[in-house]
């Protein structure tokens, strides 16, 4: 995975919204832990592969929040900065969304 630039950081995010993705993140951490305690213990390859689709769900649902905070906020505030700045934002989401589409 490249490195991506560091300098930058999300706008606008409400201390609501960020400990409602934290707690999600740390929830799905625990299925992670969860699944690899199942694979240590021999358990049935359909649970496991349940478990796992699980995670990937929970995944993509934090996913889907934050791209939908990234339109609302990121995106639009590069629209209102001017055209470089918004045909880089959007260049940045294609590539996102494409990657993501795999």
């Amino acid at each position: 995975m490249g490195k991506q630039s560091t300098d930058r950081s999300a706008a606008h995010v409400s201390d609501e919204d960020r400990a409602r993705n934290l707690a999600r993140l740390k929830r799905i951490e625990g299925q992670v832990r969860g699944i690899a305690q199942m694979v240590e213990q021999d358990r049935y390859c359909v649970d496991i592969l349940t478990q796992i689709a699980a995670v990937q769900s929970a995944m993509r649902s934090v996913g889907k929040e934050l791209l939908r905070h990234h339109l609302k906020h990121c995106v639009a505030d590069a629209a209102r900065l001017g055209k470089a700045e918004f045909e880089q934002a959007s260049d940045e989401l294609i590539e996102l969304l494409y990657k993501n589409a795999r």
